[in-house]
This record gives C-alpha cells, sequence and structure tokens, in this order.
C-alpha cells in the first residue's frame, strides 16, 4: 500500500510539472504577487523613474477586478448570443437572422471606446459603462458560433429525431446542442479572450481593472507601469486560452 501511493503522488507531481496550464496560472500568481516588492529590478530597468513600480492598488485586487467585470460581461454576452442564435435558427425565427446579424454587427464594429464615451452621461463612471461595452463587444462571435453550430446538424438526424417522436425542444436539447458544442465553445473562447484585452480600457471610466497601470503609465509617461499591466493582462488572456483548449478538447471527445 505504502508503495502504491508513493507511485500515485508521484504520477499527480508527474503531470502537474508537465501541465502547461499548472505553470501559466503559477506564473501569473507569481507575478501579481511578486510585483510590488520587484521595485529594485525595475529601478534597475528604468533608473530615470521615481516610482518604477506601481502601488496604487494591489495587483491581486485588480486581478479580481478584471475578472470579474470580464466574467459579468461574458455571462450577458453568452447569454444573449447563445438565446439569440437559437431564436434565428428555429423555423419561427428565421426572418429575423438579417436583423439579428446586423445588430450584433453594429455591436461589435462600434470601438468600445466610443461605447464607453456614449455610455458614461448615461449611466455615470465606474464598471457599468464597461460592462455595457464588453457585454456588446462579446455577443457577436457567441451568435455567430451558435448559428453555425447549429446549422451545421445534418438534417437526416433531424428527420430521424422526429420520427422517433422527439418534440423540437428535444430535439434541441438532446441532439443539437450537444452536435453544436464545439462550435459554440470556439466563439464562446473568442468573446472572452477578447473581453479581457478590452476591459484594459474600462480603466479610462473608473474601473479598477490591469488596465489601471497602463492608462496611469500612459498619462504619466511611466514605461514601467505600461509593462507591469500589459503583462498580466497578456497572461491572463493566454492562461484563460488554454483553459478553452482544455474545455474544448473535452467537449469535442464528448460529442
Amino acid at each position: 500500500m505504502p508503495e502504491r501511493r508513493l507511485r500515485w503522488h508521484w504520477g499527480m507531481l508527474h503531470v502537474l510539472v508537465s501541465d502547461r496550464l499548472f505553470w501559466a496560472v503559477a506564473l501569473l500568481m507569481a507575478l501579481v504577487w511578486g510585483l510590488p516588492v520587484s521595485e529594485p529590478l525595475f529601478a534597475k530597468l528604468f533608473p530615470l523613474l521615481a516610482r518604477p513600480v506601481y502601488l496604487q492598488e494591489p495587483f491581486a485586487e485588480l486581478l479580481w477586478q478584471h475578472c470579474k467585470l470580464v466574467g459579468l460581461s461574458s455571462v450577458f454576452a453568452i447569454g444573449l448570443g447563445s438565446l439569440a442564435g437559437i431564436g434565428v435558427t428555429r423555423t419561427a425565427g428565421q426572418q429575423f437572422k438579417p436583423m439579428v446579424d446586423t445588430l450584433a454587427a453594429m455591436g461589435q464594429t462600434f470601438p468600445p471606446v466610443a461605447v464607453l464615451a456614449v455610455a458614461v452621461p448615461l449611466v455615470g463612471f465606474g464598471e457599468l459603462p464597461a460592462l455595457l461595452a464588453l457585454a456588446l463587444y462579446g455577443v457577436l462571435p457567441v451568435l455567430q458560433s451558435t448559428v453555425t453550430g447549429l446549422q451545421a446538424v445534418p438534417p437526416a438526424m433531424r428527420q430521424v429525431a422526429a420520427g422517433m417522436g422527439m418534440s423540437p425542444w428535444m430535439r434541441l436539447i438532446q441532439l443539437e446542442v450537444p452536435l453544436a458544442l464545439p462550435v459554440w465553445l470556439a466563439g464562446v473562447r473568442s468573446s472572452v479572450i477578447i473581453n479581457i484585452g478590452t476591459a484594459a480600457i474600462a480603466s479610462t471610466v473608473g474601473a479598477k481593472t490591469l488596465g489601471s497601470p497602463i492608462i496611469v503609465g500612459l498619462s504619466g509617461f511611466n514605461t514601467a507601469y505600461i509593462l507591469q499591466g500589459a503583462v498580466l493582462v497578456g497572461l491572463l488572456a493566454v492562461v484563460t486560452d488554454m483553459a478553452f483548449e482544455r474545455l474544448a478538447k473535452r467537449a469535442a471527445w464528448h460529442a
């Protein structure tokens, strides 16, 4: 028994060591907690800067706020895009597909900065205008992937399911959604990754995100702040992309 447990522990350790996602998350956490104490390093890299490390807010708090903003906006975008995609692929909703496509495309055509500029006078500064901008910006990839995935289901399979007595709702849940899941997940992945990068500009309207060091650095000509914020945003996007890649493999295996 002790030998079996030892082999199990060594096996788990080997899995962790060879896991790219694990190391990416570890690197992100190390930077979040290590950057505040890295002033000697950045002082050597940027000797002309009086304050080479961003200390106005803890990076851990900024990471949490960034993830919360992206998560809330993505939930709205995924829900709206998925429901709209399902609706326009039903027989009763096919006539609305051109209008829905146009509205979703318009939502992503407008730059997020423009949406923020319009939303601030209406709802004020803070997270709310950022949520609106990110949610509108993330709908189109989800909508397109939902429609593409559902339309890719072979008509013959739909006919067989109908011949077995399955209702339209049962066909959607038990047949179409499982087959469309990998394609839908690819759209969700694109939407979330886009929002991670776009959320950085939400700091221009008072939202606390990993973009705060970037905005402060741009306004104060502090290259070190810009580098610190950009590295954390980029690494967060990499970690999220790796997580979705693993989820997509499982979805494809179960499909």
